[in-house]
């Protein structure tokens, strides 16, 4: 590595001797020039800003300098600034040798005017000094510009460095204080992670005397498999199953940055890269809605995951029909793990999907656990083997505050439709994993039905240049008793 230029010190010292403590958001609102900085920039926002001052001080001194006490500089919109005098004292002002300085303007009743070449230049001063005090600034902010730009290199390099070391050494102190540990990066398929957190939401709980429930992950391949596993995690709302996707990536981007990571232990292949599917957001300014967005970052994942990324998706589907979305859930898992093979979690309501562990042999079901008490949830945070029967929606939305008829309502309908048993389907289409019946990676098509095949095989038999008229005929009708009925 080349060696790194320092910037020049005078540099620094002109721009300290320069600008103000306080600077605005835009050169043309001037005022960020330091006072001191140049004798002509003063000058001109003395006049702008002390206008009263300057003229109230040569009033003072013409005064002193006439005998005339009663002396006066005024102001109006014909003659500007004038110098007002009683009639008795008039005659003075015309008399030499002040009338060498003072020039007359105007005789009135009572008063006689006069003006000087030194009130017309202060004059003319005070009018433009507002605009002559920011073209000045923005002249020396050009003569500025000119010097950084000169030195740019070398302030590209120390910014840099300066960067590079801001992030070293808040890294090195987040881990000293919040007890983050080395991890192990190989270039093996794995992903092991022991008392893994998540180290934003670990920030907020601390900050309200909360401890963070820490959870292992291990998407690792098992023994006599060359692929990682896919974790499919179950459970209710507001249990934690999005902050586990999230601190798993997160604790994968650390480690792979340089950084120690929030976790007991740590060990993982490298990463290609991280596909993340969370969260509902739409692009109505491209046409697309919530659930089209949903599937398009899907499709991403799908087309482009490879076995060395690492995917975390949360809620495939949920955007459409029940079944529609069950059904495009379903096909992902499979997809994900016959095709893309890659170590993935996936957060889901359908519980059905967990049928799927029995035909795939690297999906491993995991539950968030929570306890009942009184018709209440409690969440303790903790992912364990398993898979959930219920995902208590009713009772957090009565946490959420849903009027008590609602909630009454709610639980009776569940009851109803709880009374369907869609498992036994869920196990029937498990039984009968399409994936299995092709070549890995090869797209899953329908068969052509077996009345299809006869009908084709039938066609291929025919041989029209030896058939005669009634030969030809005949066949057509044997063809056509081969359609299926209906």
């Amino acid at each position: 590595m080349a060696a790194l230029r320092r910037p020049s010190r005078d540099l620094a010292q002109e721009f300290s001797r320069a600008l103000s403590e306080q600077l605005p958001l835009i050169k043309r609102d001037g005022g960020f020039v330091r006072e001191g900085y140049e004798a002509a920039l003063d000058e001109s926002r003395n006049l702008r800003d002390a206008s009263r001052l300057v003229v109230a001080a040569m009033q003072a001194r013409y005064a002193e300098n006439t005998g005339i006490k009663t002396l006066k500089i005024r102001h109006n919109n014909v003659l500007g600034y004038f110098v007002e005098v009683t009639a008795q004292h008039g005659d003075k002002l015309l008399a030499p040798p002040l009338n060498a300085t003072f020039i007359h303007r105007q005789t009135l009743a009572g008063q006689i005017r006069f003006t000087t070449a030194e009130l017309g230049e202060i004059e003319a001063k005070i009018a433009n000094a507002g605009e002559r005090a920011l073209n000045l600034e923005l002249e020396i902010f050009e003569r500025l510009s000119a010097m950084a730009l000169a030195a740019s290199d070398d302030l590209r390099n120390a910014a840099h460095a300066f960067a590079m070391l801001d992030v070293a050494t808040s890294l090195a102190k987040l881990a000293i204080d919040d007890n983050y540990v080395r991890p192990e990066v190989d270039g093996s398929l794995g992903l092991a992670i022991e008392g893994g957190r998540h180290p934003v939401v670990e920030q907020a709980l601390k900050r309200d005397g909360q401890p963070f429930i820490a959870n292992a992950c291990d998407l690792s391949p098992a023994p006599g498999q060359k692929s990682g596993q896919l974790w499919l995690i179950t459970g209710p709302n507001m249990a934690g199953k999005s902050t586990f996707l999230r601190q798993n990536a997160l604790i994968a981007l650390l480690a792979q940055i340089g950084s120690f990571v929030p976790a007991s232990r740590a060990r993982l292949g490298i990463v290609d890269r991280l596909f993340s599917r969370v969260g509902a957001a739409d692009d109505l300014a491209r046409g697309r809605s919530t659930f089209m967005v949903e599937m398009v970052e899907t499709a991403v994942i799908l087309n482009q995951a490879s076995e060395r990324s690492l995917v975390i998706l949360d809620e495939i589907g949920r955007g459409t029909a029940t079944f529609d979305g069950l059904s495009i859930a379903w096909a992902a898992i499979e997809h994900l793990h016959e095709s893309n093979r890659c170590r993935t979690l996936f957060a889901t309501h359908y519980h059905e999907l967990t049928a799927l562990s029995a035909k795939l042999p690297r999906m491993f079901n995991a539950t968030v656990r929570v306890k009942e008490w009184q018709g209440d949830v409690v969440f303790l945070h903790e992912v364990l083997p398993g898979s959930a029967d219920r995902s208590y929606g009713i009772q957090v939305a009565k946490l959420a505050g849903l009027p008590p008829a609602v909630i009454a309502r709610a639980k009776s309908v569940l009851a109803k439709l709880e009374a369907q048993d869609r498992g036994q389907t869920a196990r029937a289409l498990a039984d009968d994993l399409p994936l299995f019946a092709v070549p890995s990676r090869a797209a899953t098509e329908d068969k052509p039905p077996r009345e299809a095949d006869l009908l084709m095989e039938a066609v291929k038999a025919l041989h029209p240049d030896e058939m005669s008229p009634r030969e030809a005929l005949d066949a057509l009708y044997a063809l056509k008793a081969k359609l299926p009925k209906g």
